[in-house]
């Protein structure tokens, strides 16, 4: 990180009540936002999963298809063998050629019958495949009409405060590099604990802006006279008096 100037006090207590003022105009465009990117993003993968889904259900389909075709062919191919079975046992010579074309016709009849018993069982089971493929379609529409609605309300949102979003953006960088890194990573930590985003607050009716915890007249005497950094004790946000805040803009 580069060398930041060093700072007194009170310049320092500027430096971040400034950044935390431009963070809270980042924050406002995110409260815009709202809860839209995360539900675009859950939707997204939920789509993936849906999306899947419906690929592994096309592919047991078309498995049952492809088995159901299969199990045709075998039938043809068995009424195929009790026709020339038929044929031979015309011209059979005793009983015992007689008896085992007969045997040879019987096994293949059999074979017809479980492959139609087969074909049956994938029918039904093709029947259950299509209806869960058509549930399966009607969700995904149904959520990609969620989805593109909501992506439609975020770009708009995104369009309308981009530039203003995007130079808040630039002027926390910029307010960044005026504060040394040990203050900037304190501000930081504080930030990311509260969800308001709120590391530095002024006093405002003798109590803490972030957590309304009462401060003693000492302790606002002290801040006031901006020759420390002080946070409260309570919530241990860095704690500014209310004409610095007041002296301070996000411009």
């Amino acid at each position: 990180m580069a060398t930041v100037k060093d700072f007194s006090v009170e310049e320092k207590l500027v430096n971040l009540l400034r950044l935390q003022k431009i963070d809270s105009k980042l924050d406002e465009f995110q409260i815009l936002k709202g809860e839209l990117p995360l539900e675009v993003k859950d939707l997204e993968d939920e789509l993936l999963g849906l999306q899947s889904r419906l690929t592994r259900v096309e592919e047991e389909i078309n498995g049952i298809t492809q088995y159901i075709e299969e199990r045709k062919n075998a039938i043809k191919e068995s009424e195929a063998l009790v026709q020339k079975y038929e044929k031979q046992s015309t011209d059979v010579k005793n009983n015992r050629e007689f008896e085992a074309i007969n045997k040879e016709m019987e096994m293949q009849q059999l074979e017809i019958k479980l492959a139609e018993k087969h074909i049956r069982d994938a029918n039904e089971e093709l029947a259950e495949k299509v209806k869960v493929l058509e549930a399966a379609k009607k969700t995904i529409a149904t959520k990609e009409g969620v989805l593109n609605h909501k992506k439609s309300e975020l770009e708009k949102i995104i369009a309308d405060t981009e530039k203003e979003e995007k130079h808040f953006g630039e002027m926390s960088n910029n307010a960044r590099g005026a504060i040394d890194e040990r203050l900037l990573y304190s501000y930081d930590r504080i930030r990311t604990s509260y969800r308001n985003g709120l590391a530095v607050v002024p006093v405002e009716r003798d109590a803490c802006g972030g957590c309304f915890n009462s401060i003693p007249p000492q302790r606002q005497s002290e801040i006031r006279l901006h020759k420390k950094i002080i946070v409260c004790e309570n919530c241990g946000r860095i704690l500014v008096d209310s004409d610095l805040n007041d002296s301070v803009e996000a411009k």
